[in-house]
């Protein structure tokens, strides 16, 4: 197996268990939030650019498609990372921002309507890191990972 393929199975291999890993915790009871959903599609995105790649042995560059797959999951990350640690706002339809102005009613709306897991709440850390910086940490990896799938040389 050349080093490009060992590397994208590699890159491929991380999504899966990162995306697995959100499953798993999922299946032990920490409920994701809107950003922790929206972190997934990407590492899914990663898998099936990895297959493809794998299966219909596409061209070294399609590589970078994957590098921009675990980019956006990282950026997305990042973001909830810091929506987390209260550095800057979340989603309004997200955060536990506390109640706005407005009627008892437009209140009660807002309470009805309020996801039951929120972004600004960390469920989950080891070591003082929630899982939205292990997954952007763990993403950026990925990434250079597929960046240097994508512009390896091939061999000769």
């Amino acid at each position: 197996m050349t080093t490009f393929r060992v590397r994208i199975l590699t890159a491929t291999t991380g999504s899966v268990l990162l995306l697995g890993g959100a499953f798993v915790f999922q299946s032990l009871g920490y409920a994701p939030c809107h950003l922790c959903l929206l972190q997934r599609w990407p590492h899914a995105a990663a898998i099936a650019i990895g297959v493809l790649i794998l299966i219909l042995r596409l061209p070294r560059i399609s590589a970078a498609l994957g590098a921009i797959a675990t980019l956006t999951t990282a950026a997305i990350a990042i973001y909830h990372s810091l929506v987390e640690r209260h550095i800057i706002a979340g989603p309004t339809s997200c955060t536990s921002s506390g109640p706005g102005a407005g009627s008892v009613d437009d209140l009660l709306a807002q309470i009805n309507n309020a996801p039951l897991i929120q972004c600004d709440q960390i469920s989950w850390q080891m070591l003082g890191l929630s899982m939205a910086n292990l997954n952007a940490v763990f993403s950026l990896l990925l990434a250079v990972l597929w960046l240097t799938a994508a512009f390896s040389r091939a061999p000769r």
